[in-house]
């Protein structure tokens, strides 16, 4: 057997550059590090000299280099992943919530954090955290629960085993999320005679399961049963590739579609059997059909609250409900029939046994009543005075929009509003609300736009998740990487205030006014996002917004649009009940009010399926 003697720091390295997509392209695309003690001298030394073959990129910030990571691998529908290295300590916790946001998600991140010593000599080192029952732990123990496969590297033969561990996890579209390699720091410098033929280059090829045949029968059986069936169209559509398989399938069977955040612009919004956006963030065309449907065919989706309306939007006392994914654990959720298998496949074996059914047509007015709604708070304003409101400044967006364009976002606001009221183009949307954690957008963006260079990447974020993590538009411009932001300023967390007001509470410590301060807050995100290097402008009107947008689109670092809005107004129209705890006790009128409706709406909620 042929050895080569390496470190395992640069045996890791090596094995990462030799791994394939089923392009011929690098599956791990390269590497975000910020280095400390626990990974410079090893993994570092070992990234600098690979720096032809591998990449490696400096982020300001360790979860969001994460985000970036993440959202590249979502926008390249999970076939091509990054990873992630940082030192031991605050650097490894700083990931803990992006590999939630990639747990949640489904999405395939690679975490490899510096960790203690293995041989505990020097113990306890700069960072560590001491366990006083257990030894064994380190402060990365907290990947365990956000991990899909979690391994300490405590030798340097341990990643023979372990790297390919780690990508059939990240490759599998069950199992499919991120993995933590804790990488001991001495270990990473230690050397080791590693066969040759472990970096021989491999293809990671991301499988189609085929349906239990007693399965697909029933799943038949239940179609040919409908009155009126309605497919819930989830993110699994959009990793499965299955977008023209669902708009052949629905418009051969007359089956309507509706979506939800992570499976809208699966299908064109203007697709005959696309009734829109479903749940608490939904159209009253989606909606209505699923209050009426017989059988919910859910494909590639995992029922979240939001889709469901915290189950209480599928009103007919008749409905069953069909599951389509490729997880066990999904299809099987709230007593329904599951389908396990891939979306396109499943599309393809559902077609082959209900040739020649086809539904009555849906009522079209449902469509144009929908899309007359959405355009009525998408217009432009009168002239005036008054403050735009966010629908508003997503219509300026849009008008401004082109079959490029890819609208992104994550928290607050402009999740809900997007969902509802934006107008996607086949693969245009891109939105973190599995986790819905602010921050996410502006290095999302970034990921976006190494992932589909091509693309006109429109990152919408309010001032509250601006603030929250931004340092990666700065990392943007080193990289000569352009996308635009649109940046809402209502002064603090205008969603969250309407939540907070529609449950009875009082405004409290949302917006900005509304929190304790000695001096009124006055944040010139202008000058800040200039100050990064970005070209920025404030946007006075809706009209000039529109303009901007179009005027700054391309050049070779970041456009940030400032625009401030009224927090008050969202989309009246549409949506559907979301179960939030009111008080059961409370001196309030309207949090008794609010106790009072929560009562009625829990009383019609169904989750036994």
């Amino acid at each position: 057997m042929t050895t080569v003697r390496l470190t395992a720091a640069q045996a890791m390295v090596r094995w990462l550059a030799n791994q394939q997509a089923e392009d011929g392209s690098r599956f791990i695309e390269g590497i975000w590090a910020i280095f400390g003690h626990g990974n410079v001298a090893g993994l570092g030394e070992a990234l600098q000299g690979a720096r032809d073959v591998f990449p490696t990129w400096r982020g300001h910030n360790e979860q969001t280099m994460a985000h970036t990571a993440i959202a590249y691998a979502k926008a390249q529908k999970r076939r091509k992943a990054m990873a992630v290295t940082t030192s031991i300590g605050p650097g490894a916790t700083n990931v803990v919530t992006a590999a939630a946001l990639a747990y949640v998600n489904r999405l395939p991140l690679l975490i490899i954090p510096g960790d203690v010593f293995a041989n505990r000599a020097p113990d306890p080192v700069l960072q560590q955290v001491e366990d006083f029952a257990d030894g064994t732990v380190s402060a990365n123990d907290c990947f365990r629960p956000v991990s899909r496969y979690f391994d300490r590297i405590t030798r340097p033969e341990h990643i023979l085993t372990a790297l390919p561990r780690a990508l059939r996890v990240m490759t599998d579209p069950a199992e499919c999320g991120p993995v933590t390699l804790a990488f001991c720091q001495d270990v990473q410098a230690e050397a080791y005679d590693y066969p040759e033929s472990f970096f021989a280059p491999k293809v990671w090829r991301i499988r189609r399961p085929e349906p239990d045949q007693a399965e697909l029968a029933e799943a038949l059986a239940a179609i040919k049963a409908a009155k009126a069936p309605v497919i819930v169209a989830g993110g699994g559509v959009v990793y499965s590739g299955a977008e023209a398989a669902l708009a052949s399938f629905a418009a051969e069977h007359g089956i309507p579609v509706v979506e939800t955040q992570a499976g809208k612009s699966a299908l064109e919004h203007d697709h005959a059997m696309n009734f829109g956006p479903v749940g608490v963030t939904g159209s009253s065309s989606a909606n209505i059909l699923c209050e009426g449907a017989d059988l919910v065919i859910g494909l590639g989706t995992r029922f979240q609250d939001f889709t469901t309306g915290s189950w209480s939007l599928f009103k007919n006392p008749a409905r069953r409900i069909l599951a389509i994914n490729v997880q066990a654990y999904d299809a099987g959720k709230h007593g329904a029939m599951s389908l396990v298998s891939d979306a396109r496949v499943a599309l393809e074996r559902l077609g082959a046994g209900l040739t020649g059914l086809r539904f009555a047509a849906p009522d079209a007015a449902l469509k144009v009543e929908w899309a007359a709604a959405k355009a009525a708070v998408k217009a432009a304003p009168a002239a005036g005075n008054q403050l735009p409101t966010d629908m508003q400044v997503v219509g300026a967006v849009q008008r401004a929009s082109t079959p490029a364009t890819i609208v992104m976002g994550a928290a607050g606001t402009m999740p809900g509003e997007l969902h509802k009221i934006w107008d996607a183009a086949q693969g245009g949307y891109h939105m973190e609300y599995g986790f819905s954690c602010m921050g996410y957008e502006i290095a999302g963006a970034l990921g976006i736009k190494m992932a589909r260079p091509d693309a006109d990447v429109v990152c919408m974020v309010g001032d509250g998740s601006y603030m929250m993590a931004n340092s990666e538009l700065a990392t943007a411009v080193m990289m000569g990487i352009p996308f635009t932001v649109v940046i809402t300023d209502n002064r603090g967390y205008g969603c969250i205030n309407r939540l907070q007001k529609h449950t009875g509470g009082a405004p409290f410590n949302n917006l900005l006014d509304d929190a304790y301060h000695v001096n009124p807050s006055a944040i010139d995100f202008v000058a800040h996002a200039a100050s990064m290097g970005a070209r920025a402008v404030k946007a006075g009107s809706v009209a000039e917004l529109e303009a901007k947008i179009t005027e700054m689109r391309g050049g070779s670092v970041p456009s940030v649009i400032v625009i401030d809005t009224d927090p008050g107004p969202s989309t009246a129209a549409g949506g559907t009940w979301w179960e939030v705890g009111v008080p059961e006790v409370s001196v309030r009128p309207d949090v008794r009010a609010a106790r009072a409706k929560f009562e009625e709406m829990k009383a019609k909620q169904s989750i036994d399926g």
